[in-house]
């Protein structure tokens, strides 16, 4: 049974402190094999990729690599139905997230001075689709849909082989969204794969996506190699409300992070002692019906608690302590909040804006930053797939003008060669 905290300054912070800790560190073995993983298919390409499939999918998979035509040819497998869903969501993913562009700028100054700013897409980036039960689909949209968007060159998949047909779902997705070309191939493996590159596998720039322990490891290890979206921990739902909210939405919502994964966290905060009640005895009743009861109830139990505060500015306060991945505010004016949220993923508002639709379809990115690191990290999006490049160019008379600041400025750091490079062309002039 999920637990009720009463706020007093001190049991909910210990909450927090205990919810932080529940991931722990990496464990030093899973590090270690996913080192001897990466340094093996940094060395030997294909044929160490070939060894893992082997040992962890159980064989190598006779064709390896589809391109846009076995895309196009798997996703037609699918029921109709359920391609024109695809489209409809991934036509949300982009409306949202083509406002999101930035442009290229330059602006002239005095003397000639021309400085600007250039943007431009990432040349390859890899997507990693976990295979199995973990099979989102939705993943699919909200990792490619954005690079292409940023302009992004060529986009590439991973996700491990199966020996029954491939998932068309994941395949359904892959065509919609853009992909350019999947290796079937997963884990580590691929991972290092994507970093370093193979005889087969192109050298990626990013790498995103989620994954299983190990794969968010190799993410970790290779950063460097490639850029990656963010280290996912297990994900959280936290759920501000006052006294109108309804007790079985919020139960219900609750209960979908529950049901991802042990580990994962869902909190309510509220005003009302009574809603707390009643929510924890729905909840209760809810996970008896859920296929997944056994991973949500553990989740329930373990990392999740409904805190009853003495007012709302308390409680997105406190929010805003936990910085959520995903955060609902369920009250009779929801959006008087929002200035006031100021850690979050992801903000649903008001009782009909439950996070299943931020998962699936409205348009904002479901890659998030979990275990509180919303303080400081941003949701994926098309900033995730360009770079930017400054430029500058600098009259002859402008060059004058600020050459001694320049001198002056390298030789406080004691870096002369810094400020020869500026008196050589003040003494020609």
């Amino acid at each position: 049974m999920i637990r009720i905290i009463k706020a007093d300054g001190t049991a909910e912070m210990d909450f927090l402190k205990e919810l932080r800790a529940r991931s722990g560190e990496t464990d030093k073995a899973v590090t270690q094999t996913v080192t001897e993983i990466i340094n093996d298919v940094r060395e030997n390409g294909d044929s160490a990729v070939d060894k893992y499939s082997k040992k962890f999918d159980g064989f190598i998979p006779e064709k390896r690599i589809l391109d846009r035509e076995d895309i196009r040819k798997a996703a037609e497998q699918c029921e109709g139905e359920y391609l024109e869903m695809l489209r409809r969501a991934a036509a949300n993913i982009e409306r949202f997230h083509r406002r999101q562009v930035q442009q290229s700028w330059l602006t002239t100054e005095e003397d000639g001075v021309i400085l600007g700013q250039r943007i431009r897409g990432l040349h390859r980036v890899g997507v990693y689709v976990p295979g199995g039960t973990a099979a989102y689909p939705s993943s699919v949209l909200m990792c490619v849909i954005p690079a292409k968007i940023a302009g992004v060159k060529e986009i590439v998949m991973v996700t491990p082989p199966s020996k029954e047909e491939a998932n068309k779902t994941i395949l359904a997705a892959a065509y919609i969204a853009g992909v350019d070309k999947i290796y079937l191939m997963g884990g580590a493996q691929a991972v290092a794969a994507l970093a370093y590159g193979t005889e087969t596998v192109p050298k990626a720039d990013k790498i995103v996506g989620p994954g299983n322990i190990y794969v968010a490891t190799a993410k970790r290890l290779i950063y460097g190699a490639a850029d990656i979206d963010m280290i996912a921990g297990p994900s959280d739902i936290l759920i501000v409300a006052d006294d109108s909210a309804n007790y079985k939405y919020l139960a219900a919502d609750l209960l979908s992070q529950a049901e991802h994964d042990v580990l994962a966290s869902s909190i309510l905060i509220t005003v009302s002692m009574e809603t707390a009640e009643l929510v924890q005895k729905e909840t209760e009743r809810q996970l008896n019906n859920l296929p997944r009861k056994e991973i949500a109830g553990k989740a329930i139990e373990n990392n999740s608690a409904i805190i009853v505060c003495e007012n709302m500015d308390k409680a997105v306060e406190l929010a805003n302590e936990f910085a959520p991945e995903h955060l609902e505010v369920s009250a009779r004016d929801p959006m008087t909040y929002i200035g006031k949220i100021d850690n979050a993923g992801s903000v649903f508002l008001g009782n009909y804006s439950p996070e299943p639709l931020g998962d699936y379809y409205v348009g904002p990115n479901h890659v998030l930053p979990t275990l509180g690191t919303a303080r400081f990290f941003s949701p994926l999006s098309v900033d995730s797939f360009v770079k930017k490049s400054s430029f500058m160019y600098y009259t002859k008379s402008a060059f004058e003008r600020s050459a001694d600041d320049v001198i002056m400025f390298a030789e406080s750091e004691g870096l002369k060669a810094h400020a020869n490079s500026v008196r050589v062309r003040r003494e020609d002039v």
